[in-house]
Parts: structure tokens; sequence; C-alpha cells
């Protein structure tokens, strides 16, 4: 079992970087995949990106390919967010989730822990 928390999540303009953390607390951090989802108020929660146990393979939703970076830190039991040239639709609540085992899905359904939510707000 994992517990997550995320933080780094704050207000930005509109072109500014944003670097958000989950750290996972419990054991075997390494045998989780771990994904980064958003949601909007009033919309369903969608995938933003994922990482597989070992960190060497990621996926990313096409709304933010190019400006987003997905890393882990196995040592540190942490994963993060990088978030570059953020843009006023990025405003939401970015939600870290594990996932157990070799695979790294796409779908929030496949995520059985998932952290309490850190709020974006980009201003443009």
């Amino acid at each position: 079992q994992v517990q997550l928390e995320e933080s780094g999540g704050g207000l930005v303009q509109a072109g500014d970087s944003l670097k958000l953390s989950c750290a996972a607390s419990g054991r075997s951090f390494s045998n989780y995949a771990m994904g980064w989802f958003r949601q909007a108020p009033g919309k369903e929660r969608e995938f933003v990106a994922a990482i597989n146990w070992s960190g060497g393979y990621t996926y990313y939703a096409d709304s933010v390919k190019g400006r987003f970076t997905i890393s882990r830190d196995n040592a540190k039991n942490t994963v993060y967010l990088l978030m570059n040239s953020l843009k006023a639709e990025d405003t939401v609540v970015y939600y870290c989730a594990a996932r157990f085992g070799v695979t790294t899905p796409q779908t929030m359904g496949e995520y059985g822990y998932w952290g309490q939510g850190t709020q974006v707000s980009v201003s443009s």
C-alpha cells in the first residue's frame, strides 16, 4: 500500500514553469507505475502523464506533449511533473496516482492510489 502527497502547485503567469512533486510513503515505491492526472470543475479527470516503475518509459497526453516532463527518483520515493510554457487552460487540480505492477496505464480506473491534489492556476 502507498500513500501519496502532492506539492508544488500555485499561481503563475502564462508562459511560466512549475514543478509538481508527489511524495510516496510506504514500501517498494519502485514497484509502482506513477501517473499524473488533472481535473477541472465539472469535468472528468483526465490523463496527463505516466511513468513506469524504472523511469525508462514515459507517456503523455497530446495536450501537454513537448511542454510537460514526468520523472521519478526512486531513492526519494518521489515523482515529479515539470510543466513549461503554462497556459490558462492548464488551470486545474493536479492529482498524483500510483499503480502496483509493471504496466503503465493511461486511464484513471487502472490506478488504485491517489493523492489529494494540488491546485495550479495560470493567469493570462
